[in-house]
């Protein structure tokens, strides 16, 4: 799965387990209409194994905690049930851990759906997936929700009121007896407590944390209202503007230059689609320049990379895009075998297909010598919008098809 793709269950009963290089505590919250908990039976983990409809499976720490959810057994009111992770040891981040969460058939086991959240830092928690009940239909949707103030964060998010222990009375003067510590509302795991007690609440929280920001992404979601948008490697933009999701005809400028004293260099910018599974559903380059029922197509081969302006285009109709296709990823080739320490330039840049205005643009300012790079990518999340990342990855490979695997795994 993709972010903010889902999925319909084939099962009442599913069990979700996250694995990871590190120990992770998992827990799942069940939320109302308005994602508030209802009370401290609502918030099921380690001290709290079991609840109405949704139970907690220890791993042992050789296998992955895991939350089991019977669907036919989820008390009316309760709307969703969303699967937390945070790594076991205080303060660790998920900078070079990729948990992934796998949703099951809890009868038996066979697989649903995985997911793994891309490009994780500085989160100390993540809501990773949520089952949900949508039209008398129960899903489950990709979400890899961060936040920077681990368990915390999340549980504030939620309506769960966070009570950290008491600090120790200050010392007197003189001789006396130490004050006893205050105890946390919820018993510390053996060995390895977590750093807040957390003490459901039927309260909204005052001031609920905010989730992290992507990598380089600074804080709060970028949008398109303050106009255009120069992106640095890995920040993302929201295509919103006035408050509205960007859904008409958009162009995919791609555009480079020989290097300084250079020869001429013939790149091939392509697109890559795929579904909610991270699936191949089709390739749209100078060989094929049109799919999925022309809603991207392409605007042909550059062969020399010489002249002002983008050197190929890619223009895809959002709003005629199947729903089925969740997930783009634009990228450029030298099919020649030229490396990209020999380009000048190159840049992605993504247009308004109506009014031709520059709306989004990417420089890629470092090079490595390979043949292939993922520009940036489209994701398509579960409100309606897309949200465009960039990227600038090299890949060894000469061809779009080539670049298929990598791109799906940076989705």
């Amino acid at each position: 799965m993709t972010p903010g793709s889902n999925i319909p269950l084939s099962a009442a009963r599913v069990t979700v387990d996250v694995a990871a290089p590190v120990r992770l505590d998992v827990s799942g919250l069940l939320l109302t209409a308005d994602g508030k908990v209802r009370s401290d039976d609502d918030f099921i983990f380690y001290n709290q194994p079991a609840g109405p409809g949704v139970t907690y499976r220890p791993g042992g720490g050789t296998a992955p905690d895991a939350i089991t959810v019977d669907t036919t057994a989820v008390p009316p009111g309760i709307e969703k049930i969303v699967v937390t992770a945070s790594p076991d040891a205080p303060g660790q981040t998920f900078q070079g851990i990729e948990p992934t969460a796998t949703v099951r058939n809890a009868d038996d086991q066979s697989v649903l759906a995985t997911f793994t959240p891309p490009r994780l830092g500085s989160e100390t928690a993540l809501v990773i997936i949520e089952i949900y009940l949508r039209n008398g239909q129960w899903k489950a949707r990709a979400v890899g929700q961060g936040y920077a103030n681990g368990l915390a964060g999340i549980a504030t998010d939620f309506g769960v009121t966070v009570e950290e222990p008491a600090p120790a009375a200050p010392q007197p003067a003189a001789p006396s007896q130490p004050a006893a510590p205050s105890q946390p509302v919820a018993p510390p795991r053996p060995a390895t407590p977590p750093p807040a007690a957390v003490r459901p609440s039927a309260a909204p929280a005052a001031s609920p944390a905010a989730p992290a920001a992507a990598p380089g992404a600074g804080t709060g979601k970028i949008n398109l209202d303050k106009g255009r948008v120069s992106l640095q490697k890995n920040q993302t933009v929201s295509l919103i503007k006035g408050g509205r999701p960007l859904l008409s005809q958009i162009r995919m400028g791609l555009g480079w230059e020989p290097a300084y004293r250079g020869k001429d260099i013939d790149l091939d910018a392509s697109v890559i689609a795929y579904g909610p599974q991270r699936n191949h559903i089709d390739s749209c380059y100078f060989g094929k320049l049109q799919i999925v029922n022309g809603a991207i197509r392409h605007s042909g081969d550059n062969l020399t990379g010489e002249g002002g302006g983008d050197d190929e285009v890619i223009t895809v109709d959002l709003g005629r895009l199947p729903q089925e296709v969740t997930g783009l990823v634009f990228t450029v080739n030298s099919f020649s075998g030229q490396k990209f320490t020999e380009v000048a330039k190159a840049y992605c840049r993504l247009l308004d297909g109506t009014t031709g205005e520059e709306l989004v643009r990417f420089d890629l300012t470092s090079a490595e010598p390979q043949t292939g790079v993922m520009m940036a990518k489209l994701i398509r999340q579960f409100s309606g919008e897309w949200e465009m990342t960039a990227m600038g990855d090299f890949v060894k490979s000469r061809t779009v098809r080539g670049m298929v695997k990598p791109a799906a795994q940076a989705l």
